[in-house]
């Protein structure tokens, strides 16, 4: 298992998407009213490898999860 420290950053790299700081609000800002009270890999705006990379990080209490559930946290709040 990867024991490295993933950050949203990392997340974003991990889930083919801009990484950057600016680009990841961008994100959170454009998609928090899409994601409703959908679990966060439901969201229909995330590709089918993407929705199960976060569900099977979410599942398997991966070392992703913690940072999955930053964003799960950041796009329903």
């Amino acid at each position: 298992m990867d024991m490295s420290s993933h950050t949203l950053s990392t997340l974003f790299d991990q889930l083919g998407l801009p990484s950057d700081e600016q680009n990841i609000k961008k994100f959170i800002a454009k998609h928090r009213t899409q994601t409703g009270l959908d679990p966060l890999e439901g969201a229909p705006f995330w590709s089918p490898g993407q929705a199960q990379f976060l569900q099977q990080a979410l599942t398997e209490d991966s070392d992703w999860s913690e940072v999955v559930d930053e964003l799960n946290i950041l796009l329903h709040s």
